[in-house]
């Protein structure tokens, strides 16, 4: 019988322990006064959430204001850093959760790969309908350089061993005396944090970025990946023993870092090679320590066994091609050692000469060689997974490691293309024409195979940038492979002319050729970034336009009939607000995929996610259900953000965890929708009638705040901590495009920091009691059709769940604390009054159509997270208003004030997770 964990009393015994350790630190560093001063504040805090009392809470603002340096930085750090350790607690628990459910001798746990199996296995799909699913399957996680992710890699590191202590400290098998040594080396990597700077004293360069990317792929992607196809291949052989299943490499990474241009000037070719290189350094690496380890091995010899002649022949043709006498294999006998031993001096060599392998599927064609020789001599169910594991990593990685996407905006393409036509004389000013006109002389020079750009020099800088970059996918194509660059993104896409400027441009640059016999070559797919509401509206006849036109529709027969389309989240909730945003990005992917099929065009949708709720972050798992379930089989593309990569594949289980979830929620919809029949309506057309009333009441309410209040702009910028937040070092990009105080060119990123800072977290669900309530109050069948939607409609149940969670780690009470920085009251008090009755309302819908008692009932592990987090958030909320308003209203501010400030968003951001 199995013995049940606790696995919540194991989270809080990870909890006091840490707590416990801290608490030592703080004594030994800052005395007892340190010590009684956090656990004053503590208690108070904590008093406060339990039992809300106005006089406890005045003498807790008293208390933070009468904080002075050293000691108020020092409560300070020791918050913030209480919310790592906590963050370590809280992953630590996922983990033993995990292995409870694999422990326990039921179907695994919910989006696990073995429940999706068994589900399938209900579905009653022959097998060859199981493998056809399986074949369609796709998921592209896109990292990317938007860190609100404000902690420091050394921080990140030190965390990651904290984590593995607290592991070991946790096995039931150890003895007292080791438990000691661990709790020693735990005290001291904490202490190891406590004397970490945790900020960043210079702004990190795009190829620190690139590092910091590169990080995860070293520590637990690479190794990850695999580990997923063959779960997922077990648990097949499994539930349906009489198939001999093929598990298609579906899960693949890319990156944005040093390939995304637009509005980072710091991304330039030179950048972007650089990029490349580092990329196919760290694989390289990692191939050869696989290699080095699978000759430790393969020891087998033909004195012991037969090995295939073509192997023989291949080891002693190839050692005197490639190998210098001291550089062989010494043992005569050992083959596949010999063989290895040729790998890896082709391995050492690539990218320097030409011994080196010159495509990873001659890497690939060697191991396999091996594979097959090696697996004769074992029974036929048997297989050997190390050298499975490296081929499978080989296939997934190549020598790119991940495919690189450039993405630049729309404007740059035009502004290069109009000059270049009027330097040939083909039109004086190609911006000045309808976008008829500058689609039917597009569409006229990409069917004439000749060139317009003889020369370079005399084009203006930013015209030369935009050629380069180009002539740099051409270059990276041929040394590095073409999966290291597949997709050129075009931001602020609104008009067919967008696609067809990067199309010529990538003509002039050899990417797409175009043969006098009239057969097309293309080597890049191109893809619009459809990013406000109006391009998501007009998305739909963009595309339709495109493609109509033969010189597209045949670029896109020579990249397989495919056509990828990026959707962006965050500029549309900037735009419209996030429950209008979010149906709109629905309705856009069901009216372009249903368009598609016309054309008889696979669609991928692209989803330009953030890690934060307020730019349609969330689970993996609830990303890819919330979309169109008929759009899923063409496979799906997420952003993974810069601030969700710690927390979920800075440890390898948690890693494992988050790509498991991500898989099983896709096979199993697919799966589900195979199984459907072909006239299938895939949820209620009056559901989505509802959603179109809905969503137009949000949007009113939305922009008549937003856009409509002329006080509006300056409410944001002195209620919230912007303009500090533009000092902290946690990204090489600007935080507006062209560096204006627009609020069309601020980025969503900042916009939506900043709102959570100050805990309105106005972006993740303001205007959205309007939509629901307005619907709600023509009656109860509208409440009823809403209970059913959100039971029955996964889109709609993210939805709602997203904005329950969204007005959990909202707090109205902390968000009024700021208002003392707006410089006049009147207008504090008006919009602030208007954002707490909507905060109220969308509470009152929410519970309505859920049925909860309170907001997030039915998940009460997050629940209890944010309710553990609150009272440790609340003296850093205070704390940060008293020293912006120091730092806003002295001359001169110190250094140490700044410091200070700095501080406490770093330890907010801590403290809300995925809401940075």
């Amino acid at each position: 019988m199995i013995n049940h964990i606790d696995t919540s009393a194991s989270l809080r015994n990870d909890v006091k322990r840490l707590g416990n350790i801290l608490g030592e630190i703080l004594v030994h560093h800052g005395g007892l006064e340190l010590f009684n001063k956090v656990e004053t504040i503590r208690e108070m805090t904590k008093s406060i959430r339990k039992e809300y009392n106005e006089e406890t809470y005045n003498k807790l603002k008293e208390e933070i204001k009468h904080l002075q340096p050293p000691t108020r930085q020092q409560v300070i750090r020791a918050f913030s850093i209480y919310f790592h350790l906590i963050n370590i607690a809280e992953q630590n628990y996922r983990i033993n959760r995990r292995r409870q459910y694999q422990l326990e001798e039921k179907v695994g746990q919910a989006y696990s790969l073995e429940q999706a199996v068994a589900k399938v296995k209900e579905y009653e799909l022959s097998n060859d309908a199981i493998q056809d699913v399986l074949d369609q399957l796709s998921i592209e996680l896109i990292i990317t350089a938007h860190p609100t992710e404000a902690t420091k890699r050394t921080v990140l590191e030190a965390q990651k061993r904290i984590s593995t202590l607290l592991q070991k400290c946790n096995n039931p098998l150890v003895t007292r005396k080791e438990l000691k040594d661990l709790e020693e080396s735990l005290f001291n990597e904490v202490a190891t944090l406590w004397q970490t700077d945790e900020l960043r004293h210079r702004k990190p360069q795009v190829l620190d970025e690139v590092r910091n990317g590169l990080y995860y792929f070293d520590q637990t992607l690479f190794d990850t990946l695999p580990s997923v196809h063959q779960e997922l291949e077990f648990h097949l052989h499994d539930y349906f023993p009489d198939h001999d299943w093929d598990v298609p490499n579906f899960l693949h990474f890319g990156s944005w870092i040093g390939g995304d241009r637009d509005g980072n000037p710091n991304v330039t070719p030179e950048i972007t090679w650089e990029t490349l290189k580092l990329q196919r350094e760290l694989v390289l690496k990692k191939y050869e320590e696989s290699i080095i380890e699978l000759m430790k091995r393969f020891s087998q010899s033909t004195s012991r066994i037969t090995m295939s002649e073509e192997l023989i022949d291949s080891v002693e043709r190839e050692e005197q091609l490639y190998l210098e006498e001291a550089e062989m294999w010494q043992v005569e006998s050992e083959y596949y050692r010999r063989k290895f031993a040729i790998i890896l001096k082709r391995l050492r060599e690539v990218g320097k000469s030409e011994l080196g392998y010159q495509r990873a599927e001659q890497l690939l064609a060697d191991l396999t060689q091996i594979k097959d020789c090696a697996e004769n001599h074992l029974p036929a169910q048997k297989k050997l997974k190390a050298i499975r594991k490296l081929i499978r990593q080989v296939q997934l990685f190549g020598f790119h490691l991940a495919t690189l996407d450039i993405r630049n905006h729309s404007g740059e393409h035009e502004t290069a293309v109009r000059e270049i036509l009027q330097a040939v004389n083909i039109t004086e000013n190609y911006s000045m024409l309808s976008e008829e006109e500058k689609c039917n002389l597009l569409a006229k020079l990409l069917r004439d195979p000749r060139p317009l750009l003889f020369f370079e020099e005399g084009y203006s800088q930013e015209t030369q940038k935009v050629l380069k970059v180009f002539k740099l996918i051409k270059e990276a194509h041929a040394e590095f492979g073409k999966r290291s660059i597949q997709v050129y993104l075009i931001s602020m896409t609104q008009s067919p002319s967008d696609l067809l400027e990067v199309l010529l441009l990538a003509k002039e640059a050899g990417i797409y050729r175009l043969h006098s016999d009239g057969r097309v070559e293309s080597d890049l797919n191109v893809a619009p970034l459809l990013e406000t509401i109006d391009d998501l509206v007009a998305g739909p006849e963009i595309m339709r336009t495109l493609f109509e036109l033969d010189v597209y529709y045949n670029h896109l027969k020579e990249r397989g009939n495919h056509q990828e389309i990026m959707l962006g989240y965050s500029d549309g909730s900037k735009d419209g607000g996030t429950l209008t945003a979010n149906w709109k990005l629905f309705k856009a992917q069901q009216e372009i995929h249903n368009m598609a099929k016309e054309y008889h065009i696979h669609l991928k949708f692209f989803h330009g996610r953030g890690g934060s709720l307020g730019r349609g972050g969330g689970s993996l798992n609830t990303s890819i259900l919330s979309q169109p379930v008929e759009t899923l089989g063409d496979g799906v593309k997420i952003t993974e953000q810069g601030e969700v990569l710690s927390s979920r594949y800075l440890l390898e289980d948690i890693a494992f965890r988050n790509l498991e979830q991500a898989s099983s929620a896709l096979f199993e919809a697919c799966a589900r929708v195979s199984s459907m029949p072909g006239d299938t309506h895939y949820r209620e057309k009056e559901w989505e009638n509802a959603m179109e009333e809905i969503s137009g009441y949000s949007l009113q309410k939305y922009q008549s705040l937003v856009f409509g209040d002329p006080d509006f702009l300056t409410y944001f910028n002195q209620a919230t901590p912007l303009k500090e937040i533009g000092a902290l070092n946690i990204g090489s990009r600007p935080m507006s495009r062209k560096n204006s105080e627009r609020f069309e060119d601020l980025r969503a990123i900042p916009w939506v920091f900043a709102w959570t800072q100050s805990r309105h977290m106005l972006p993740a669900w303001y205007a959205a009691g309007s939509g629901l309530q307005t619907f709600i109050d023509q009656g109860q069948a509208n409440v009823e059709m809403l209970q059913t939607m959100y039971k029955q409609w996964p889109f709609f149940q993210s939805t709602i769940n997203n904005l329950q969670m969204a007005l959990m780690k909202a707090d109205m009470t902390t968000a009024k604390e700021y208002l003392t920085l707006v410089t006049d009251q009147t207008i504090a008090d008006r919009i602030f009054t208007d954002i707490v009755g909507e905060y109220n309302r969308t509470k009152e819908a929410l519970l309505t159509i859920s049925g909860n008692e309170e907001l997030m009932s039915h998940s009460p592990n997050i629940r209890d997270s944010v309710h553990r987090r609150n009272p440790y958030v609340d003296p850093l909320s205070f704390l940060q208003v008293e020293l912006i308003n120091k730092l806003r209203t002295t001359d001169q501010p110190s250094d140490e004030l700044v410091t200070e400030v700095l501080l406490t968003i770093n330890g907010v951001a801590a403290g809300l997770v995925n809401t940075g």
